[in-house]
């Protein structure tokens, strides 16, 4: 019998050195390759160059909407908009800042079929979401419209929720959610603009809701601006029963102001 076979089987599993060595072992034979067309790097991933421009975020941020703070304001702490309209979702949680740095690499997975990009943004998100991954029961990719997904070919939410369930070990449910008519990009609207234009969007399958009744979801997209299409999708899910709905997301907007997106 084979390696392989054994592997198949189940009755070996390669441990952390195996996996580890066979991973020098490859990076030798094809050296890593940067996402980003940088200097090569060290593994896999953007070049130091690019690396080095984007802006992670970590504590302090609002504990609501993921906002980043100048200075620490202790736990729990929402800023003053999340206080002022409280969100359909519970938590939210940034792995960068969306400007000139990050805003390339997500515009190439969205619009320029850079799927490869979305197990490095899953991994990104796994370090900034730490905490509201170790709350969650679920993940569930934010979904397009089939007209859209036509058009695109894939979800970008699906392909970083997807390596991120594996990362995590946590149940991947990508069908929960559908988007029930095709709404307008929400680039250039305002933040009203863009809650009128997700209004009544996003519905949860009757086949689905038992598998959402009292679970706590992680919720993923690519950038969060206003919130308004996380807060539809909380709705959707809660209604469904979902216990509660934290959010992820690449990026997020510093303010909520209009950019192309």
């Amino acid at each position: 019998m084979s390696l392989q076979d054994g592997v198949s089987r189940g009755w070996w599993k390669p441990g952390p050195r195996w996996i580890s060595a066979m991973r020098a072992g490859l990076d030798l034979i094809f050296p890593p390759q940067a996402l980003d067309d940088g200097p090569r790097p060290l593994a896999s991933g953007l070049s130091a160059e690019a690396w080095s421009q984007i802006t992670f975020l970590d504590d302090p941020v609002c504990d609501g909407c993921g906002i980043p703070y100048e200075f620490d304001q202790g736990p729990g702490v929402l800023c003053a908009a999340c206080m002022a309209r409280p969100r359909a979702f519970d938590r939210a949680r940034a792995a960068c800042l969306y400007d000139d740095a990050s805003r390339g690499p997500i515009l190439q997975l969205k619009h320029a079929d850079r799927t490869d990009l979305a197990p490095l943004f899953a991994r990104w998100i796994s370090r900034a979401a730490r905490e509201l991954i170790a709350e969650a029961d679920v993940i569930v990719p934010v979904p397009l419209h089939p007209t859209r997904l036509l058009r695109r070919r894939f979800n970008q939410s699906a392909e970083i929720a997807r390596p991120l369930a594996r990362l995590t070990g946590l149940a991947y449910l990508p069908d929960a959610l559908r988007r029930t008519r095709a709404t307008e990009t929400q680039g250039g609207k305002s933040g009203g603009g863009r809650r009128r234009n997700v209004a009544a969007a996003f519905a949860v399958p009757a086949s689905q809701a038992k598998r959402l009744a009292g679970r706590r979801v992680l919720l993923i997209d690519d950038v969060l601006t206003t919130g308004a299409t996380a807060e539809g999708c909380a709705r959707a899910l809660k209604g469904a029963g979902a216990q509660c709905v934290n959010l992820a997301v690449i990026a997020r907007v510093k303010e909520a102001a209009n950019r192309a997106i």
